[in-house]
């Protein structure tokens, strides 16, 4: 049985909309997203920061927004996230996009920033079609294509300092074949769609970040100030 009964917590019980908050674009009523997904080492928060420093984009992580949740003051899905976690259990998929559309309104109501890079998700094609019903129809994923020995190698060298427990030679494994099974089939499915940008992630961070600018001008988006 699941921590949480989903179904009587008064959190999720929104009313269902007959299309998506947002339409796709920068104006009034819009908001641009772009997915990244690559496998565990591929580089992606070294891309994910140097787009927002050139090309203006709110960088959102889903991990990093249910860890800031669990703890919040308040918070409304912080013992649910807690419970989840505890029983090894991976969070409902309705609160990682709340958690995603509540922080995509504050920034828009904030600065008015309505171009949002979203890092690790989706993880699942459920997430990726509830998603796009209800919040907004991505423009892309932005998909760092690395082979499982590269990232591997990767891993290890970054676990000789980053204290991480799972950047060792086990968890790499069990990570990769994760991504392998259940996000590999949402890049797929993008694919088919023509909404699939790919980038050669076993390139030097520079030299990556150079073919992702390619790929942006290709797209349409210019850097900030352009």
């Amino acid at each position: 049985m699941p921590p949480t009964d989903l179904k009587n917590n008064p959190a999720l019980q929104a009313p269902k909309r007959s299309k998506p908050l947002f339409q796709p674009g920068t104006s009034e009523n819009q908001a641009l997203v772009i997915f990244v997904l690559g496998g565990p080492g591929a580089g992606k928060g070294t891309q994910c920061a140097n787009i927002v420093r050139d090309y203006g984009f709110k960088h959102l992580s889903a991990g990093d927004l249910l860890r800031e949740e669990q703890d919040r003051k308040g918070s409304e899905f912080g013992d649910m996230i807690k419970d989840y976690i505890k029983e090894g259990q991976i969070v409902p998929m309705e609160v990682t996009i709340q958690l995603l559309e509540n922080a995509m309104t504050s920034t828009i109501d904030k600065n008015g920033n309505r171009k949002f890079l979203i890092d690790g998700f989706p993880r699942k094609m459920d997430q990726a079609v509830a998603f796009e019903e209800k919040v907004v129809r991505s423009k892309f994923t932005l998909f760092f294509d690395c082979p499982e020995e590269t990232m591997r190698e990767r891993l290890l060298d970054r676990g000789k300092t980053s204290g991480r427990a799972d950047d060792n030679e086990e968890s790499i494994k069990k990570r990769f074949r994760t991504f392998v099974e259940t996000s590999m089939p949402v890049v797929e499915m993008f694919e088919k769609e023509g909404r699939v940008v790919k980038c050669d992630a076993r390139k030097s961070p520079e030299e990556v970040y150079q073919g992702v600018r390619q790929e942006f001008e290709k797209e349409g988006i210019k850097p900030s100030g352009q």
